[in-house]
């Protein structure tokens, strides 16, 4: 390239649930990788902040949209915005909570917005950016599911079954979209060391610390995995992808039992 040739642009990535956890993680290393970026939550201070920290930092664009993406009208207009990008190369759909309690004392709206987030709003920004994929013949759609996709228990109904959706709707993905050039990704990580659960008010004691990940280590094996190919479904780490197997070759009910017991704090 000649002093006189104009700048390459550089590819686009967007990351919903950028502030902490796995999204930040995310976020980091695609800067890293050159990356413009589009950060995506409803808290905009800190999206700022994350925004000019990783410009800084990298040297890359970076814009920050807050967007409340359990809103079907704020996906609408990030939507819009997707099908804009031309660039648009990364999308990772990872914005997601969890609440405690079983369906018959849940709050219907937060069990609704769950819903809407998980799967509706992965749905329509996987749409939204497939074309300018598909037309280029390069891509990656990362949707961050979760071990839950596999096993479920009490109190954990809605959020195990959002996340059954998104695992297999990826994999349905994958397939339509596998000789076009795009990358379908379900990541499914265990118990990570993120903000997730004590927003939800869970106790991180009540798991042994042998199974608690990293969020960088469960990016890692996300961004490993898309440069080497697949897998389409994705489980980090080793005791995890042993549990997946068990899951697989052992009746549900036996599954159901174990869970039901619930999880042991050692003493």
């Amino acid at each position: 390239m000649t002093r006189s040739d104009p700048p390459v642009p550089r590819p686009v990535a967007v990351v919903t649930g950028p502030t902490a956890g796995i999204g930040r993680v995310f976020a980091e290393r695609l800067a890293a990788r050159g990356h413009d970026l589009v950060l995506v939550s409803r808290d905009a201070a800190r999206l700022r902040a994350l925004a000019d920290e990783l410009s800084a930092r990298h040297g890359v664009a970076c814009e920050a949209a807050a967007h409340d993406l359990a809103d079907a009208a704020a996906v609408e207009a990030l939507a819009a915005a997707l099908a804009a990008m031309p660039r648009l190369d990364v999308l990772v759909n990872n914005a997601g909570f969890g609440t405690l309690g079983t369906l018959e004392r849940a709050d219907p709206a937060a069990q609704a917005a769950m819903v809407q987030l998980h799967c509706a709003t992965p749905v329509r920004l996987a749409q939204a950016a497939l074309p300018a994929m598909l037309a280029r013949g390069a891509g990656a759609i990362v949707n961050v599911a979760s071990v839950a996709a596999f096993v479920t228990g009490p109190g954990n109904a809605t959020y195990s079954g959002t996340k059954a959706f998104v695992r297999l709707w990826s994999e349905g993905l994958a397939a339509e979209v596998q000789r076009r050039g795009v990358a379908v990704q379900a990541l499914c990580p265990g118990f990570t060391r993120t903000e997730f659960h004590q927003r939800m008010g869970f106790a991180p004691t009540r798991i042994p610390a042998a199974l608690w990940l990293t969020a960088e280590s469960v990016v890692d094996a996300s961004l490993r995995a898309l440069d080497r190919g697949g897998p389409v479904t994705v489980v980090p780490g080793l005791r995890y992808k042993l549990a997946i197997a068990a899951v697989r070759l052992l009746p549900l009910r036996v599954f159901s039992a174990v869970v039901q017991r619930g999880p042991r704090t050692r003493t």
